[in-house]
């Protein structure tokens, strides 16, 4: 090798070792709270703050599991249950609302479609905390508020799902299909279920993905909308057993095993759906 490949190869091997180091940083830091929660799952509450967690004594594993279950009447299962209606079915009805908007932005033209867009965009810059007084004073007029419509509703429109809709049907429907649709005959409706839906599946499970994770970590309008215990999802009732637990201790081995067992959904999500997920981000950029 000469000493000009050489100069060259210099520089790419240690752009290639940063990238990596960047990576690894990038990975302990995701992880090391995951280790730790899973660490912290199997202690009793005197051995959170007495002992090593690498240490293989005071294991208590199963006991904290069946503690959480316990604790208040079994309220943990309630919330778990909460969080999977609000979370799995509104990301699901989230998403197909979501998708067919985009598609619409996208497939159709109708009078101050853009300045609507706009509208839609703007929308995505607006924090969702920002939201949660106007919506709680609209449910209030409605008389929904502590009940399950109240958190329901809400999260079944995303602006941000509304813009990934679009995209994903320009990049995956072609305009040509829809009209060989038509001239077949199939009506409108006929054509965006039996036709467009389809092509439209890999963007429709992305949005899904986004909408749950949107969801499920949903802590400010649950907070809001809610008084009744029985309809808590997950993360308002672990906030409420954490701000217990300074007074009384006892819960804090139960709130570190809920938290444990909050994050398996979303992670039992992404790896079932991970390959849908990963052709959804692609969608355009190959023509």
């Amino acid at each position: 090798m000469s000493a000009t490949d050489s100069s060259l190869l210099r520089p790419k091997l240690l752009g290639r070792a940063t990238v990596n180091v960047v990576v690894a940083i990038s990975v302990l830091y995701t992880l090391l709270p995951v280790l730790w929660l899973v660490l912290a799952s199997t202690k009793t509450r005197d051995a959170l703050f007495s002992s090593d967690l690498l240490s293989l004594s005071d294991f208590s594993f199963v006991r904290n599991l069946q503690d959480l279950f316990a604790m208040d009447g079994g309220l943990y299962g309630r919330w778990y249950v909460n969080s999977l209606l609000y979370a799995v079915v509104g990301a699901a009805v989230g998403a197909l609302v979501s998708v067919a908007c985009g598609y619409a932005f996208d497939k159709y033209r109708f009078r101050h479609k853009e300045k609507l867009f706009g509208l839609v965009l703007a929308a995505v810059m607006v924090p969702q905390t920002v939201l949660a007084l106007p919506l709680y004073l609209m449910a209030s007029e409605a008389g929904l508020v502590n009940t399950f419509w109240a958190v329901f509703i809400p999260v079944l429109f995303n602006p941000f799902g509304v813009y990934l809709g679009r995209i994903f049907a320009r990049g995956y429907v072609p305009d040509e299909v829809l009209e060989a649709a038509r001239v077949d005959g199939a009506g409108e409706l006929t054509t965006y279920a039996r036709v467009a839906l389809r092509m439209l599946g890999p963007g429709l499970i992305t949005v899904f993905l986004f909408q749950l994770t949107a969801i499920w970590n949903n802590f400010f309008l649950p907070m809001v909308m809610l008084s009744d215990q029985d309809l808590y999802p997950v993360s308002l009732g672990l906030y409420q057993w954490n701000s217990a637990a300074s007074v009384s201790p006892e819960y804090y081995p139960v709130v570190i095993m809920g938290s444990l067992l909050a994050v398996l959904p979303l992670i039992l999500a992404f790896v079932l759906l991970q390959r849908f997920w990963r052709s959804g981000l692609t969608a355009g950029a190959v023509k």
